[in-house]
This record gives C-alpha cells, sequence and structure tokens, in this order.
C-alpha cells in the first residue's frame, strides 16, 4: 500500500537523499518503498537546533537519512547523556526515544523526540 502525500503550493519533501519542491499547485504524491521521507515542516536545520531537545531531534534527522545510522549512536547518546544529567525528569521521555533508535525505528523516534522538545520548552518557561 502505498503512503499518500499531499503536498501544498511550493512545499517541500525529502524523499531519501532528494529534496523535492512542489511547483505553484497542489500535488498529491502517492509513494511506494522504503525511501526516508521527511516533510518540510518536519525538517530542523542545523542552525534551528538550538538547544539541547533540538539538537537530540536534529541527530535522529540525521540518522533516519543516514544509509549508516549507527555511525551517529556516539553522538546521540552522549547529547542524552548531558541532557538528563541536566534534567532527570526527562528519562522516561528519552527512554522511549532510545527505545526506537535501537529497533531502528528512527521515524518514530522522530515523533517522540518532539514531545522532548514540548517538554524541553515547558521546563525553560517554568525557570523563566
Amino acid at each position: 500500500m502505498a503512503l499518500v502525500i499531499d503536498l501544498k503550493p511550493k512545499e517541500k519533501i525529502i524523499i531519501g537523499n532528494a529534496v523535492i519542491t512542489n511547483d505553484n499547485q497542489r500535488t498529491r504524491l502517492h509513494i511506494e518503498g522504503e525511501a526516508p521521507i521527511l516533510r518540510e515542516r518536519d525538517v530542523m536545520r542545523e542552525e534551528d537546533a538550538t538547544s539541547p531537545c533540538k539538537r537530540i531531534y536534529y541527530i535522529i534527522q540525521l540518522m533516519y537519512l543516514a544509509k549508516d545510522a549507527t555511525e551517529l549512536y556516539d553522538f546521540y547518546f552522549t547529547s542524552v547523556r548531558e541532557v538528563q544529567d541536566a534534567a532527570p525528569s526527562t528519562a522516561l521521555l528519552l527512554a522511549d526515544v532510545s527505545s526506537h533508535i535501537l529497533g531502528g525505528h528512527y521515524y518514530k523516534a522522530l515523533r517522540e523526540a518532539r514531545k522532548l522538545i514540548d517538554y524541553e520548552q515547558e521546563l525553560m518557561a517554568n525557570v523563566q
């Protein structure tokens, strides 16, 4: 069964190593296969990874798009330890994300990492 994605005018999507930009009209794509797919709204640019949890999201994104994600494991787990040491209350969220990483489910890890970013923002709002 194909994945169906509706693209807005000028919206971008990453499929594998290619960035595809939609034209001036809505488009519906039917995608079959195992290539990693990221919509523009789910892509984090390196310069936008401005907090520890956003950096974790960015690393997971790199894993998802990489040919060999295990090359990024050391970088990922170092970042996870730093976040957990600074904010022990993130432990359960980090465990959920890491279980997806270890299972090779990088897209699911990205979805969970969004929750981690939201939680980090809540923590920062309470500090200020």
